[in-house]
Order: structure tokens, then sequence, then C-alpha cells
């Protein structure tokens, strides 16, 4: 696979620790994600991972550290400033709205690029006509992109697990994020699924020019998609490297394994 990766950081973290009460649940750990590289975080359950990702993804404020986004810092601001920044994430229990269509759930993560004025809304003016019509040319296109047309009028809690992962990700990208954050995205795939997966995360970043940054405990295809890969364990880094780098890494296999 050739690489596409830039040598422009697109997302710094520095020095980041999170502590709930006396607990500390990440411990300095920093990275650097670069633009259009998929870079995956791993490690055993406990190991801080899920923290780093609220962190980032500004559902969590860290106890010490920063983080920035193109430059700016992200840090402490809330969820939705960072989506708008173009960082936005999934979870590992998906959340649609399981009683809306797929198309409506991709219409309803458009809601702050819409013109919702209540007046231009009521009254059906040019304006509000003109950005329905491009929210639905959007979703249109992310549903051909994904492979989705021909359910878009589905509810979308009737999909399989592998289909509701894939409208996730839609309405994610119709948001136009410059980093996609991804939490356990395998999770409860088949395996013809998971390779339908990575494929998709591939396209996403060589089509799009999206940056990827995953949480997953299949090793399979982290080892398949990823540029880097940061392992921790007890919310501490261990080791960054490629995914050979970390294979052979002996304390990697500790982490994993134990010791005798």
């Amino acid at each position: 696979m050739m690489p596409v990766t830039t040598n422009t950081t697109l997302l710094q973290v520095s020095d980041l620790s999170m502590r709930f009460g006396g607990l500390l649940a990440v411990d300095g750990v920093s990275l650097s994600v670069m633009d259009k590289e998929v870079f995956a975080i791993i490690g055993p359950n406990g190991a801080g991972k899920t923290t780093v990702f609220n962190c980032i993804s500004g559902f969590y404020q860290p106890t010490t550290g920063d983080i920035s986004l193109a430059g700016a810092s992200i840090a402490r601001k809330p969820s939705h400033v960072v989506a708008q920044q173009g960082l936005v994430r999934t979870f590992q229990n998906i959340r649609l709205f399981k009683t809306l269509t797929v198309v409506e759930n991709l219409l309803v993560a458009q809601h702050n690029q819409l013109n919702n004025n209540l007046v231009s809304g009521l009254l059906k003016l040019p304006g509000y006509r003109r950005a329905e019509k491009e929210a639905l040319d959007r979703a249109a296109y992310w549903l051909d992109q994904l492979g989705l047309t021909a359910l878009a009028n589905r509810e979308a809690g009737t999909l399989s697990y592998g289909l509701q992962r894939r409208v996730e990700i839609a309405r994610c990208m119709i948001t136009k994020p410059r980093l996609l954050l991804l939490d356990e995205p395998a999770a409860g795939l088949n395996p013809q699924e998971k390779q339908e997966l990575q494929q998709l995360i591939d396209k996403l970043r060589r089509e799009h020019g999206v940056a990827v940054l995953l949480i997953e405990h299949d090793m399979s295809l982290i080892m398949g998609i990823s540029d880097r890969i940061l392992v921790m364990e007890h919310g501490k880094p261990i080791v960054i490297g490629t995914p050979d780098q970390v294979r052979n890494d002996e304390r990697v296999i500790k982490a994993y394994l134990g010791e005798e």
C-alpha cells in the first residue's frame, strides 16, 4: 500500500493527563496525527484509550496538557465546537436516530449548516429552499459513496449492525470533517464487514482527504489499515510506531501477553 500521508501535522496532543478524583486515567500522553494519516490507539482494557478519545473530541476537559487541531487549541472547547472545527467522532455504541430513515439521519447531521431561520422556513423563502436542496444533494452524495442509496428510506434501526455503522460514518462525513475519530468501528462486525470497513477507511482518506484516528481491538484490522499505532497501558503510552515496529516490540508483547 503506497503512503498517502503528508508532512502536515493536523492533530497535536501534548502531555495529556486526565484525573478522576484519585484516579489518574491518562498520564502524559503525546501524539500527532498527520494530514490524511490513519493513526490507531490500542491497548488492553482499562488502558485509557477511550478517555484520550473523550478528551480529544471535547467530551472531557483534560486535567493537564494541550490538544490542537490545525494549529488551534481545542483542549477545553465543548464537543459541538470541536465538531464545527472539523473533528467528528463515532461511538462504540452506535448513536443513530433509530426511528428516522437513513436519509433523515444524514439531514439531521447538517442542522448547523442549514438555514434554520424560523420565518424563512415557515414561508419557504428561496434561501431556505436552496439550503434544503443542498442538504438533500449532500445526503444523496454520501449515500452513494457508502453504498447506502437503496436503503435511503429504511428506518435506521431496522438495518444490520454493519450497515448502521456505515450510516454513522456517512453522518460524520457529511459534515466535511478533516479528522474522523472512530471508536471501535469493527465491534460487532462479521469478517466480511470488517474487510469492507478497512476498504472504506482507506477510501475516505485517499479520495476524500480525511485523516482517521481510531481505537480498535481487532488486530488484523489495525495492522492492515494503520500508518502508525500508539500502544497504551495503565493510562501511559508504551510505544508509537509502524505496525511492524509495534508487532515486534517486546514492551507491547509483554503488555498483551504478560511475562513469566
